[in-house]
């Protein structure tokens, strides 16, 4: 227990208690005030903080300060800050870094790997060479840990070689992925538990975006929680959409680990429980000390109340309507239904962009342009539809298409690029004289010039990486819907960084999802729609019975054509009465109280429930028993490590299956194009009327990034120019506009 006063702390750092000088951000000054008067409570009792200030307000920085005020100013502050996705540990640590004039002794950045460092580093000095700031995240990698610390202390020397672990443990702030924490509750494997275990005991924790975890994923999230109570820490939520039955059963875990705690290290041991709480958000702050659930429950309930009053007053930034499906997709063949969504998507986009509102008029060409963004649930019809849109063309005469296609299966570097670009053109900051700042993009400009029509549409056709963890700011957009999470998710991407209230509709959602009509030849509640993503389950009470979403939206509708999305429907306290058959935020509410809380009247709680860890008296969760049932990010899906290496005469790329040799750490790169790749012709991407965007070559790319970094072609691409992607017996399409796909014959 004496390690946590012998590691370096945060101590007397000015930035994180210098008074906000914007009022927008007045409220992390009275959130930190109001930590700092319940200081010497909470170092007794614990302490479970909350914060939902929304997207905008500061909600990153307010953490950090909030932390800082509850942190002894004589040992000063500790704290890891925990994200779902590896590709914003970067983002994340390079905004503390900057904002709070922290030096690479006082953080550490868990990233994402040394090809992602590279490519970051490499973008970084490619925007400073051209006068432009990159805000490019990172790709899915294990990796390394950035810390410039001394960890040199005699325990950490003893306990291993390994600077990366020393550095998870020794720095001030830490900045990693729930994924480097987990494992301080799931002792499976000699060791792995020591570093994060020892993180625990001698820091806080924040958790971002806890809610944007998979169901499947919630179990650990929990043993995590309660884990970070029994060993002394204090725990901040932060998310603007965080559902009451997630928090609350976060609250009982904790408190759950914390009353282990006090009985054997509280200065009172027989002292009952009593967790220090403290709600914030950008419109009031307030704290009560919680004995019980029952407590928390109604103390969460109130400060609920108060924020969504408050975002009833608010503008409406976002306003969705639903768009009808054709009547004839239940008789049709999956590839026509899939050419017939096509056309319809490209329908909604072109009629929303012609709305005054959602376009902006180039002043020199006197052309209208807008960036949207159309949503689809899973890759592979995504990849058909794309192809249906360079065969269709655009939706109207004097249009031009722009298409970009977005997802997760593109090889490293070409992803990388992709997000660049996108990162750089839909940063919709710093309007001058209410100018649209992508029309000062050269890259935007360049193709407003080569292409005569009137109206130019630039859409990402994109897969669901685009709802979390992407800062773009789109003027509208079309869903396929999968959940009420994910509506409200990708809404917040529309108009993210201007100010003002929606002028009209800017979001059309689906009526239903192209998986609904998947089984047309059988009754519609046989199968779940709304699944793989979604909350949709294939049994009662869990199953809809209707999967048109005028039926599962008609509360929020309230007989209405259009919708103000916001985070209400997320965060509302539930009524005594679900109905998850029918509504589909009831679905998400009834999934969650089943998940995270004991027993409710009415839905039957699953053996697989998280709440298993605190709610019974057998300590299961203290064994390794329920880690081996309940993995955290468990994918039982195959995949096959990919490469896209030159030929002999560096002149083309050819697709390389990589696998593990004889050796440890040797590869070998076995050559499957002709066997496993399939290149989707050139000519299917030809159209009159739509144009791939942005323009990126993957050789050039290669070329480019081997110079900078001073290796071999080959070399950069073994890198670079790599991928995992679901293992297929007939192979997978490619093309670089495209990405990768499983071919189906």
């Amino acid at each position: 227990p004496s390690l946590a006063r012998s590691l370096p702390a945060l101590k007397n750092h000015k930035p994180l208690r210098k008074r906000s000088a914007d009022p927008r951000f007045a409220w992390q000054d009275k959130a930190a005030d109001l930590a700092a008067g319940m200081r010497a409570r909470a170092a007794a009792q614990g302490a479970f903080i909350v914060n939902m200030a929304s997207t905008g307000s500061g909600k990153t920085l307010g953490n950090a300060r909030a932390m800082n005020a509850l942190a002894d100013p004589a040992t000063g502050l500790r704290c890891a800050f925990a994200v779902g996705l590896r590709t914003l540990t970067l983002q994340l640590g390079r905004v503390y870094q900057n904002e709070l004039s922290l030096t690479d002794e006082q953080i550490a950045i868990q990233v994402g790997g040394a090809a992602s460092r590279a490519l970051f580093d490499y973008w970084e000095q490619q925007a400073e060479a051209t006068g432009s700031a990159s805000r490019q995240e990172l790709l899915d990698e294990a990796g390394s840990v950035l810390y410039e610390g001394d960890d040199e202390h005699p325990l950490l020397l003893r306990l291993t070689d390994d600077a990366r672990v020393r550095a998870l443990i020794e720095a001030p702030l830490l900045v990693c992925t729930v994924d480097h924490l987990t494992p301080a509750t799931e002792s499976l494997r000699g060791g792995r538990q020591i570093a994060p275990m020892l993180r625990l005991l001698t820091s806080d924790l924040v958790l971002d975006e806890p809610d944007d975890f998979d169901m499947a994923d919630l179990p650990a999230l929990t043993r995590l929680v309660h884990w970070a109570g029994l060993l002394g820490s204090r725990v901040l939520l932060s998310s603007a959409t965080l559902p009451p039955a997630l928090v609350e059963g976060l609250f009982l875990a904790y408190r759950a680990g914390r009353a282990v705690y006090q009985r054997h290290r509280g200065e009172r041991p027989g002292e009952p429980v009593n967790i220090c709480c403290l709600w914030i958000d950008e419109f009031h702050q307030t704290t009560q000390d919680c004995a019980e659930g029952a407590a928390f429950r109604e103390a969460h309930a109130q400060y609920v109340h108060q924020r969504m009053t408050r975002l009833v007053q608010a503008e409406v930034r976002r306003l969705a309507r639903i768009a009808p499906l054709p009547d004839g997709w239940h008789s049709m063949k999956e590839p026509e239904r899939r050419k017939d969504f096509a056309r319809l998507v490209l329908e909604q986009a072109w009629e929303l962009h012609q709305l005054p509102h959602n376009h902006a008029t180039d002043a020199a060409s006197g052309k209208c342009v807008s960036l949207g963004l159309i949503r689809m649930a899973n890759i592979a019809p995504l990849y058909d539809v794309a192809l249906a849109m360079y065969g269709q063309g655009a939706p109207a005469p004097g249009v031009r298409v722009h298409l970009c296609v977005y997802h997760s299966q593109f090889p490293l570097l070409l992803r990388s690029a992709i997000e660049r670009q996108l990162d750089t053109l839909l940063d919709r900051r710093g309007a001058q004289g209410g100018g649209d700042p992508a029309l000062r993009r050269p890259a935007l400009r360049a193709l407003i010039g080569t292409y005569p029509e009137p109206h130019h549409l630039f859409i990402v056709l994109g897969s669901p990486v685009t709802e979390v963890g992407r800062d773009h700011d789109y003027d509208w957009a079309v869903v396929e819907p999968s959940s009420m999470r994910s509506l409200i998710q990708l809404a917040g991407r529309v108009r993210r960084h201007r100010p003002g209230a929606a002028g009209g509709v800017n979001v059309a959602v689906l009526d239903s999802n192209l998986r609904h009509y998947k089984e047309s030849n059988k009754r519609e509640s046989s199968q779940p729609a709304y699944c793989k993503p979604g909350f949709e389950m294939e049994y009662p009470p869990f199953q809809l019975k209707s999967h048109c979403m005028r039926d599962l939206l008609a509360r929020e509708m309230r007989g209405a054509e259009l919708w103000a999305v916001d985070a209400q429907p997320r965060i509302a306290l539930t009524p005594d009465k679900l109905f998850p058959s029918r509504r589909l935020v009831d679905l998400e509410h009834a999934r969650m109280h089943d998940s995270m809380l004991p027993k409710h009247e009415g839905i039957p709680t699953s053996t697989h429930a998280a709440c298993l860890h605190w709610s019974h008296a057998d300590h299961l969760w203290l064994t390794g028993l329920l880690p081996q049932f309940q993995r955290f990010r468990y994918d039982s899906q195959r995949h096959d490590d990919v490469a896209l290496l030159p030929d002999e005469d560096e002149e083309t790329l050819v697709l390389h299956r990589v696998q593990d040799g004889d050796r440890r750490g040797e590869k070998l790169y076995v050559p499957v194009q002709e066997s496993l790749c399939h290149r989707v012709p050139e000519a299917q991407l030809a159209s009159p009327g739509v144009s791939p965007w942005p323009q990126v070559d993957l050789m050039d790319e290669l070329t480019a990034l081997a110079q900078a970094r001073g290796l071999s072609l080959h070399e950069c691409a073994e890198r670079y120019a790599t991928a995992s992607l679901p293992k297929c017996e007939q192979g997978w399409l490619w093309h670089e506009q495209l990405g990768f796909n499983k071919e189906t014959f």
